[in-house]
């Protein structure tokens, strides 16, 4: 009102279809800025070949999927690690992948502006892709892709590199661990198969001694048996009631001295008639062989 004269209200300022555009455009260009679609986005993420079996590796892979750490980034700067990760069977945040290996996820939820993925903001999710892939018996590759998605405007961040190479190093150390332990058990194992040869060898040296012991024992026994044998076959009584013993083996030799009836005597000599014989006092002469008996 001016001096009594009503003048038009000046109508509110509304943006016509062009400024609309343009307001649009600059918030996809401000998008396009901090990140990027699901359809157009991709990660190089990172691969790496080791020296060991697909089971060896995929142990290793495992502990880290489970360690419920994303390694290589951080949420707040006085917190050294993100903890707070856990284990999946799958996630919609990589699409499926259609080549080769077994195939792992770890996710951690609400991670608010993580450190490391490129123009990351807001609160989102991080998750990180494993890949096993063997190359043969002895040999295995992994891959490793890791992205960040914010909850709010669904705009995926790539990861600049350094949670791939984190992620590997853990499972670098986790199967250089595993493999150091199994070659101390096997070593352990060789030492104990080893320890268990020597004790054989020696339980075996033992029996072997023992049996030749043995052996000797029943050979000397046997010896025995024989000289006990012959011994026996050699050895003649003088038969009731006694007899002379002849210096020599006739009748009418000298008679060195009379035997009684049961004297034990060896024999020495042989003939057809006569015997060569030493008494038990140590005595030698001649007795006619009718004179003699074995003995019982």
């Amino acid at each position: 009102m001016w001096n009594g004269i009503k003048f038009p209200l000046k109508p509110a300022f509304r943006p016509s279809g062009f400024f609309r555009v343009a307001a649009v455009s600059a918030v996809l260009l401000f998008l396009a800025a901090t990140g990027r679609s699901k359809e157009t986005f991709t990660t190089p993420g990172l691969v790496r070949e080791f020296f060991g079996s697909l089971e060896e590796v995929r142990q290793a892979v495992q502990f880290v999927v489970h360690d419920q750490i994303i390694h290589g980034t951080l949420i707040f700067d006085k917190e050294p690690i993100l903890n707070g990760a856990e284990a999946v069977a799958s996630t919609p945040l990589f699409d499926p992948w259609q080549g080769p290996g077994d195939i792992y996820f770890k996710i951690r939820k609400n991670a608010i502006a993580p450190r490391h993925f490129l123009e990351s903001g807001d609160q989102g999710t991080i998750a990180v892709r494993f890949v096993l892939i063997p190359v043969d018996a002895n040999r295995t590759r992994v891959k490793i892709d890791a992205i960040y998605q914010e909850t709010a405007h669904r705009i995926f961040h790539p990861s600049d590199g350094t949670v791939e190479k984190s992620e590997m190093k853990e499972i670098k150390d986790q199967l250089e661990t595993l493999q150091e332990a199994a070659a101390l058990a096997a070593d352990a194992r060789r030492r104990q198969t080893s320890a268990e040869l020597v004790r054989q060898s020696v339980v075996r040296q033992r029996e072997d001694e023992t049996t030749r012991i043995s052996n000797a024992q029943s050979a000397q026994k046997d010896l025995e048996q024989q000289v006990n044998a012959l011994h026996h076959e050699l050895e003649r009584r003088v038969k009731a009631p006694g007899g002379d013993l002849k210096a020599a083996p006739f009748q009418s030799a000298a008679t060195l001295k009379t035997l009684s009836a049961f004297t034990d005597v060896v024999i020495l000599i042989v003939t057809p008639h006569w015997l060569g014989v030493e008494t038990p006092d140590g005595q030698r002469g001649w007795l006619p062989e009718n004179l003699l008996e074995q003995l019982p």
